[in-house]
């Protein structure tokens, strides 16, 4: 064999085994923890969290949300975040916005809420106003245009308010948007994680909309070093929950 063919064939095999690696590493995803609203769905017999949502968030995260130019406010739920792998990074984001969708919708995707009052509207980056809210993350067919999201409002007209067809509606389309309007506000803005002028009232921080996140962010992957003290809300989470919280407690 040529010199000219033996650099071809390692070049090809180069190719086909850096393929490999690369779809190996594209598809390291795994399921994050259950946040305490998921656990007291999963009891009371309701529809819990989609673990095929985690998947949905981790691939759709941009490197830079796995970088240190994450904002530092991401530790209060993570202290370990800047020192962990990719895969765990991803994880730690599934399970944020799972929180999210749990404070926000209850984790049920066809939920949509239309405002009467403007002072409970959702607002935007510039002070717009939206007059309904839906889906996982309660977002806005505005955001099509603001953050380049998979909805179609005009293919979604003919259907009901809570149709599942509904492009704004489909987990996958909504959680995306998510992870685009969060990178927009701590990336491409450089905002806080928690800030007042982020899209979301429940990342607020010391509003009543907070709180509500706040308590579905007590179980964070255990690769995040977050105190062995507990802050779970025993009283209004399920036994399981519970009972991790006091096997975590440091005794007193």
């Amino acid at each position: 064999m040529s010199i000219s063919a033996l650099k071809t064939s390692f070049i090809v095999s180069l190719a086909f085994f850096m393929g490999i690696a690369t779809a190996s590493h594209a598809q390291t995803t795994k399921a994050a923890p259950p946040t305490p609203i998921d656990e007291k769905k999963v009891e009371l017999g309701g529809t819990p969290w989609n673990p095929q949502w985690d998947q949905i968030i981790e691939k759709a995260l941009p490197p830079e949300m796995l970088s240190s130019k994450v904002p530092q406010g991401v530790r209060r739920f993570c202290p370990r975040f800047y020192e962990l792998g990719e895969t765990d990074k991803r994880i730690f984001w599934a399970y944020f916005f799972q929180a999210l969708a749990g404070a926000e919708a209850g984790l049920n995707p066809n939920t949509s809420v239309r405002h009467t009052k403007p002072e409970v509207a959702k607002r935007d980056e510039v002070g717009g106003k939206t007059t309904r809210s839906q889906g996982l993350l309660q977002l806005a067919y505005a955001d099509q245009k603001r953050y380049g999201c998979d909805f179609n409002r005009q293919a979604d007209r003919a259907l009901k308010a809570n149709d599942q067809a509904k492009t704004i509606l489909q987990p996958k389309n909504n959680l995306e948007c998510g992870v685009k309007i969060l990178f927009n506000q701590i990336i491409v803005q450089h905002k806080p994680l928690l800030t007042r002028s982020g899209y979301w009232s429940t990342l607020h921080p010391d509003g009543p909309s907070y709180r509500v996140f706040a308590k579905q962010m007590t179980n964070p992957p255990s690769a995040c070093g977050l105190s062995t003290k507990s802050k779970i809300d025993k009283s209004a989470t399920t036994k399981s929950v519970q009972d991790d919280a006091k096997r975590g407690e440091t005794p007193k």
